[in-house]
């Protein structure tokens, strides 16, 4: 169904539970194409009682099927995969030193670096 990517890898951590968006999977597809390195998913679905999301006021977009962290390594893929990113209509970009998240939030573009 997918160039790059198997369902399977998005599969929560947690609970094992998978309800991805096929047309989010669909553009991360066309992103990993045209960044031409492979993308390793560190996190995709993530359950509404996964640990990172029960913390939370509002459960994250993860829980939606519409977001995933990237695994990176160094300065160059960073970048790439960020003007890509913005290039093909994500609309939240979170960078951090091992990983970018991606995701496609309502609204105008947001960006943020986790600390």
């Amino acid at each position: 169904m997918f160039r790059y990517f198997k369902l399977k890898e998005f599969d929560c951590r947690e609970t094992g539970e998978n309800e991805m968006e096929s047309r989010f999977i669909a553009l991360l597809d066309t992103l990993r194409y045209d960044c031409g390195f492979p993308f390793v998913i560190k996190s995709g679905y993530r359950s509404p009682d996964h640990s990172e999301e029960v913390v939370k006021d509002k459960p994250g977009m993860h829980t939606e099927g519409l977001a995933a962290d990237i695994k990176i390594s160094g300065g160059v893929q960073r970048y790439a995969l960020v003007e890509a990113a913005i290039q093909h209509g994500f609309t939240g970009i979170g960078v951090a030193k091992t990983f970018v998240h991606v995701d496609l939030r309502e609204g105008p573009i947001v960006m943020w670096v986790y600390s």
